[in-house]
């Protein structure tokens, strides 16, 4: 996609309203104002995006740990707040590779995302061990973001790394939900599930969380390492029975799933565990706070804005369809007006065996061109998917900007659209169109956003 002013009027619009959203989940400012530090006690706002009720005492140290795609605007920010005598040991940093950036009084590093890897592992290991080294009257300050499940993998005994990178490969490509997903990687874990506040405790445990799940569930953020897991073996294995890859699981993985649904390995902690007695949570952002930010800043820059869906799940395809045929309905009933659609979610894509090059955002926005060309659109509209942390699926986009004129850029390079939707291969039919949104890592993970501008010709 072009930049700055080379971009034509209404995809300049579309895009400050989608950065408006990303810049709402600021990491940085939502943990600096969740923490204060006066009269020589660190407080905690327990509000979400608030600060009428605070958790604080005489901690004698804090264990700083920040695991996500956030994590290091997120330690830098805490860095800021808490003194370097409070701290037990530099803080510890898990993020992204492309979100590496020095901080001082941390070690900052970098892990898979998202397959697993081993730097991943180590950094679990460290993590695991700082928590587990943790005493009663000190604290474990985790900064948690999205990213952490597959940034901090920690396998169960009899499971390799090369395993657990297998079936997360799996589960990525047979379109299971991100819930359902860590629910298996969860049962594979002595992390996730609630496996770090099973190792921090006894010590004094909170969590500051900047949600990417759409309803803001924190046994699923990043699998939940500090929250209680209300999923079971039996789930796990349902999962994989019901998206047909049990047999396709390693031996060693579906061996312990089967085992622990047998009652021969631990299942993750449940609610009401003696593990969770001194844990507690504090939502400080999510994508309910950017489609609200992207709403207003469509607001401010003239275009009457409409919510779309503050939920949108499912088929990145069928989401398409559905969109423009909601689009197509409102355009007709008022039409020369413009309007813009904000929608904040997160879809999937059911990859199959074979795939090519793209992610759900850039698969979404080329299902909406074709839906809008397949239902003769008499509108000008311009369409944006994009993922607030800068990147969709394996590529360096976070998604697309598509308008009328993409079909036809995308055709005249020699590309047939409809086969590479079919062959799950946006990306390359999207670049060839000029349409790609290229944000750079953001530093912030909060899903999806989607913005639809309906306008006259």
């Amino acid at each position: 996609m072009n930049a700055g002013n080379l971009l034509p009027p209404e995809r300049r619009i579309v895009r400050d309203i989608f950065l408006a959203g990303v810049e709402a989940a600021d990491p940085y400012q939502a943990v600096l104002a969740c923490l204060q530090f006066d009269g020589g006690q660190l407080s905690i706002s327990r509000e979400r995006w608030g600060h009428a009720s605070r958790r604080s005492d005489d901690w004698r140290r804090v264990h700083l740990l920040a695991l996500g795609k956030a994590a290091v605007a997120m330690a830098r920010a805490a860095l800021d707040v808490i003194p370097e005598r409070l701290l037990a040991e530099p803080a510890l940093a898990v993020t992204d590779y492309a979100c590496i950036q020095p901080v001082a009084n941390c070690q900052v590093m970098g892990a898979g995302h998202p397959l697993p890897d081993a730097a991943g592992l180590g950094a679990a290991r460290q993590m695991a061990g700082r928590a587990e080294a943790a005493q009663a009257g000190e604290l474990v300050l985790l900064l948690l973001s999205g990213g952490g499940s597959s940034m901090a993998p920690l396998p169960v005994d009899g499971v390799t790394l090369a395993d657990k990178f297998s079936a997360t490969q799996l589960l990525l490509a047979c379109g299971a939900s991100i819930n359902e997903i860590n629910c298996v990687r969860k049962h594979l874990s002595q992390f996730k599930g609630g496996g770090l506040a099973r190792l921090a405790a006894p010590a004094a445990l909170h969590t500051l969380i900047l949600s990417d799940v759409i309803g803001d569930d924190v046994s699923a953020i990043s699998s939940g390492p500090t929250a209680p897991d209300p999923t079971t073996f039996a789930d796990a294995i349902e999962i994989a029975r019901r998206y047909g890859i049990e047999r396709r699981l390693p031996p060693a993985v579906l061996n312990y799933l089967t085992l622990g649904m047998a009652g021969g390995a631990p299942e993750t902690p449940k609610p009401g565990a003696a593990v969770f007695a001194a844990c507690e949570h504090t939502l400080v952002g999510g994508n309910a706070v950017s489609v609200a930010a992207a709403e207003q800043a469509a607001l401010n820059l003239g275009w009457p804005a409409r919510i779309y869906s503050r939920a949108l799940r499912g088929e990145a395809r069928r989401a398409a369809r559905e969109l423009a045929a909601q689009a197509l309905s409102l355009a007709s009933a008022e039409p020369g007006a413009r309007l813009a659609l904000i929608a904040g979610g997160e879809t999937t894509v059911a990859l199959g065996e074979r795939f090519g090059v793209g992610g759900r955002n850039q698969e979404l926005a080329l299902a909406f061109a074709l839906a809008a060309e397949e239902l003769e659109f008499n509108r000008g509209w311009t369409f944006l998917s994009g993922g607030t942390d800068g990147r969709d699926g394996p590529t360096d986009a976070a998604g697309a900007i598509v308008d009328p004129s993409t079909l036809a850029g995308i055709r005249g390079a020699g590309i047939d659209p409809q086969r590479a939707l079919d062959a799950h291969d946006a990306y390359p039919a999207l670049r060839a169109a000029d349409a790609l949104l290229l944000t750079g890592a953001t530093g912030t993970n909060v899903a999806d956003l989607q913005i639809l501008l309906l306008h006259p010709e």
